[in-house]
């Protein structure tokens, strides 16, 4: 099996900070890694009622900006398909959504700060949700 890079290391890292902080926040996790043609969702919760789906992103370095700007329209269009297939897959039907964005900074292979953004975007041209 090929070696984990230095991304593929920061990004599993930051989704298990994420998974931990909304676990504490009361999120209920449902899914990872949630991949199907349409897109994929790194996280899939339910929270105060809502299905939420979060985009993690993890950066060692602001050098190229927050962790969030990464979560450009274009991501947040594969992710809106993404919720709809996922919706649809388990007959969920017009169930309340939301998109969270979770920010995680890491200095090597240590935490430094993780930033829940709840309802961060509404997908492009995916005005029902």
């Amino acid at each position: 099996m090929p070696e984990e890079t230095d991304r593929q290391r920061r990004g599993r890292m930051g989704e298990a900070a994420a998974a931990d902080v909304l676990r504490q926040r009361g999120y209920r996790l449902l899914c990872r890694n949630y991949r199907c043609r349409a897109g994929e969702a790194d996280l899939v919760a339910e929270e105060g009622g809502a299905l939420v789906f979060v985009e993690v992103k993890s950066r060692s370095s602001l050098r190229r900006g927050l962790p969030r700007e990464a979560v450009t329209p274009r991501k947040q269009r594969r992710l809106g398909r993404a919720a709809r297939a996922y919706c649809a897959e388990r007959e969920l039907g017009d169930r309340g959504c939301r998109f969270d964005v979770v920010e995680v900074l890491l200095r090597g292979s240590q935490i430094v700060h993780v930033e829940v953004l709840r309802n961060a975007f509404v997908p492009p041209e995916e005005d029902e949700w």
